[in-house]
């Protein structure tokens, strides 16, 4: 039976778990090669009934030696660890038998007393419940005798931490470290530090917020209630090392509102781990509670009582706090709210309301004052004492002189201030005007700089019509001055010759030109074909009601986003035989989608570039087919059959309806042409030539240049476009209009200092309150320009003289400009208000001249 009691450990009386440590420690033994190790005497401890539970402090550590050979030496502990294992057995004895794992229930060797059972030992057992329904094993018979009986003392946390005296595996508590701890008498033990608890071994971290006096075994009996575990089975450690349960947060060296980590094991992790910790849900008062009440004849009776929630604020009236436990306590307020004063019987009258007429009366107190001088018994030293003599008086005239006179100064040296900070603000007023005007002298000289160096870039590289434009124009102007060089210094066979020289110099530059606008129409092809294929593949936008922009893609959005990237494809250069052969491939699937000439052919011709790269052919002998097909595939992609998205771009309408509409013919190329192909002018009666017609008769007669003029116009439309009052003659006018209104009636200058650079020049309102038109305008300079819209009156900003020669141009403008279509009807409306405003008058009505 000794035997078998030594195989089998019991649960000591009280033990809150199986002494699952010992076997692991016996099992480390046997994988050591060594034996079962013999038990020390003197551990078990009899039951003397005490119900004190004190908490074990170790004063010292306990030495282990490591076994040699088979055999084991038994090695006493000190004193101090027997009496600490012996409050430890006194601690567990006092707790109530449990049932071991194999379902024997094991007798402490005091059976014969009784066992009081306390809230801790009642969670013990739950916890213990849950545990064995978890592992579900079989209950087995292992009842022994009394007398045969081992009592294994449970082990406690320091105890689990330090090892036994057979355990070789385990190290020995560590002491903490002297330099981390603090005195207490210099740290607050009130103030308050978060520490962060490591749920060992799930790793769970809570944190929650204690006071710097709170010790471990706090810590321990609050995580003891949280997670159903007894104190006993809870270890608390620091930076690897189990803390005495007396230690406190100051003594571990944390400061006020400093962060600490600690972590949380179990004694015995296989048996009992720690669970998930999961904090405790906020109570919530229900809206009605039932209450019992006892009666008067003894009987109890059920009320329901129904929870009114306060809608104020609950006031604080104070408190106190404990002195020992630190404690704070509130003194409670009534939720009932306070009953109101029930309105008196009578009338009342307040003093306040009253009307009291008061009256504010300066007065001077009498000062009393006290003085004390020689007499019996009285002795007051004149030592200090002055003699005072009276100085010249001074009337009243002549307190009040002296005070003006002194007011004079302040004054003077007042002014003499107010005429300095004035001096000074215009010293700095001129030095910031030189400064600007130092500013846009450079700004303009840049402007001019660059404007210079763009239109050389124009000449010398030209990419689009304005630039050959003024190609032609420069070269018009050149032969121009040539022309008049030799007429005025040559004559008869110098001049033919000259002339001859002169010619073919015109023909060489125009030559040169043509060059030009070959290079510039192969690369905006390219880029025409571009803005073609990225508008059909752009999505649609438009904007909601709170102004942001939306995009949708269409399926025909996507369908001509997958052509363009496969148009883009066939296009790139240095591909290898690998990459190429797969854009092909994808070309040929994308059109074998419809079956038709066209698609036809590109196949045809796929198959045959991809024959000649299989047979080595160099890429340079393979450019005219690889045209072919871009080409092709080009076509392929403006067809709105096969891509949907170009119906819209193409100039010639799918629809023959839309054809007999707006369609005029030009008798130049004797083309039927759209209406958006013609330039209107101002003063024509009918269409006349195409936009085409009209810019090569430009070219080869007169080589003119509108690009001022074009620029002059755009920034007269935008500069309308911001008075937002409906202008329309602005929009009306086309270049030649406004170059005849710049040249021929303003003289191509400004009519205040006669600049003529048209790149300074703009056009702006002469009356900003009315609409714009050829017959309310003055060309000036920009800053001109912006000094004249700020005029409110234009009578007091100038002269008499100058406002009749503006009126002039006007009455010129308006018999040019008046003949456009729809113009005179305005003009004929205008006229009349002007005359109804100037003509005679009755009796102070005006008379409509007839």
């Amino acid at each position: 039976m000794a035997d078998q009691a030594e195989e089998t450990p019991k649960e000591t009386p009280g033990s809150p778990t199986p002494a699952a440590p010992e076997a692991e420690v016996q099992q480390q033994d046997d994988e050591h090669g060594e034996g079962p190790v013999p038990k020390p005497e003197g551990e078990e401890k009899p039951d003397d009934g005490r119900g004190q539970d004190p908490t074990p402090k170790p004063e010292g550590d306990v030495k282990t030696e490591e076994p040699s050979g088979e055999q084991q030496e038994v090695v006493e502990a000190p004193a101090e660890q027997k009496e600490e294992e012996k409050t430890v057995d006194e601690t567990t004895e006092q707790q109530p038998a449990e049932e071991s794992p194999q379902g024997g229930q094991t007798e402490g060797v005091g059976g014969e007393e009784g066992v009081t059972e306390g809230e801790g030992q009642k969670e013990v057992e739950e916890t213990q419940a849950e545990q064995k329904e978890e592992d579900a094993k079989p209950e087995e018979s292992t009842e022994q005798p009394k007398e045969e009986t081992v009592q294994v003392p449970a082990p406690s946390p320091i105890q689990a931490d330090q090892g036994t005296e057979t355990d070789k595996t385990q190290e020995p508590e560590p002491d903490v470290d002297p330099s981390a701890l603090s005195p207490r008498s210099k740290v607050n033990l009130e103030a308050t530090a978060t520490v962060k608890f490591v749920l060992m071994p799930s790793g769970q971290v809570v944190t929650q917020a204690c006071t710097l006096g709170q010790t471990l075994e706090q810590l321990k009996q609050h995580f003891s209630m949280e997670l159903k575990l007894p104190v006993t089975l809870i270890m608390i450690m620091f930076d690897g090392k189990t803390m005495p349960d007396s230690t406190t947060l100051a003594d571990l060296g944390v400061g006020p509102n400093g962060t600490i980590q600690l972590e949380l094991q179990s004694a015995d992790p296989v048996n009992t781990p720690i669970k998930a910790y999961r904090p405790r849900q906020e109570y919530h008062m229900p809206d009605v509670i039932t209450v019992r009440v006892q009666a008067e004849d003894n009987t109890f009776k059920d009320v329901v009582v129904e929870i009114e929630r306060t809608t104020r604020k609950k006031p604080f009236l104070g408190g106190y706090r404990h002195k020992k436990s630190s404690v704070e306590y509130h003194h409670a307020s009534a939720q009932t709210m306070q009953k109101p004063r029930p309105p008196p019987p009578f009338e009342r009258f307040c003093r306040d309301t009253q009307t009291v007429e008061q009256k504010h009366r300066p007065q001077q107190t009498t000062n009393e004052m006290s003085t004390q001088m020689t007499g019996i018994g009285v002795f007051v030293s004149n030592r200090e004492d002055k003699l005072l003599r009276p100085k010249q008086y001074t009337t009243a005239d002549e307190y009040h002189l002296m005070i003006l006179n002194r007011v004079i100064i302040i004054q003077k040296y007042y002014r003499r201030w107010l005429a300095r900070r004035y001096v000074q603000k215009l010293k700095e007023d001129k030095l910031r005007r030189l400064e600007f005007e130092r500013l846009e002298e450079i700004r303009k000289k840049k402007e001019k700089a660059d404007r210079i160096k763009k239109e050389f870039e124009r000449r010398m590289n030209p990419k689009n019509k304005e630039d050959f434009d003024l190609l032609y124009h420069a070269l018009e102007k050149w032969r121009q001055e040539e022309l008049e060089r030799i007429n005025t210094t040559l004559t008869a066979a110098e001049r033919k010759a000259a002339l001859c020289m002169l010619l073919d110099q015109e023909t060489q530059l125009i030559a040169a030109i043509g060059r030009h606008k070959i290079e510039a129409d192969s690369e905006n092809k390219d880029k025409r074909i571009q803005d073609f294929l990225d508008k059909a593949a752009a999505p649609k936008k438009w904007k909601g009601f709170d102004g942001k922009g939306t995009e949708m893609d269409t399926p025909f959005t996507i369908r001509a986003k997958e052509l363009r990237d496969i148009y883009n494809s066939i296009n790139m250069k240095y591909l290898t035989q690998d990459e190429r052969l797969d854009v092909l491939l994808t070309l040929k699937h994308t059109v074998k989608e419809h079956d038709c000439k066209l698609t036809q052919e590109i196949i045809e011709l796929i198959d045959r570039e991809a024959d000649l790269l299989m047979r080595g052919v160099k890429e340079t002998n393979l450019d005219g087919l690889r045209k072919r097909i871009s080409t092709l595939f080009l076509q392929y992609l403006k067809t709105p059959t096969f891509n949907p998205e170009a119906a819209k771009l193409l100039k010639v309408p799918q629809d023959p309806t839309v054809l007999r509409k707006n369609i005029y013919f030009c008798p130049s190329c004797n083309s039927y042409l759209p209406s958006t192909e013609f330039a209107i002018s101002s003063n024509s009666r009918n269409v006349g030539k195409c936009r085409r017609c009209t810019k090569i008769d430009n070219d080869a007669r007169v080589r003119q240049d509108y690009s001022h003029y074009r620029y002059l116009l755009k920034q007269l439309r935008k500069a309308e476009q911001n008075y937002l009052d409906n202008s329309k003659i602005a929009f009306l006018l086309q270049e030649h209009d406004l170059r005849y209104l710049v040249d021929k009636v303003w003289g191509g200058q400004s009519i205040l200092s006669a600049w003529d650079d048209l790149f300074d020049l703009t056009m702006v309102r002469w009356n900003k309150h009315e609409e714009w038109s050829p017959w309310n305008c003055i060309l000036l300079t920009k800053d001109e320009a912006a000094a004249h819209d700020k005029l409110v009156n234009l009578e007091e900003g100038y002269g008499q003289v100058f406002i009749q020669k503006v009126q002039q141009k006007h009455v010129l403008a308006r018999n040019y400009f008046s003949r456009m279509p729809g113009m005179a009807e305005l003009v004929k409306e205008r006229a009349s208000e002007r005359d109804t405003r100037s003509g005679p008058s009755i009796q102070g009505q005006s008379v409509t001249v007839q």
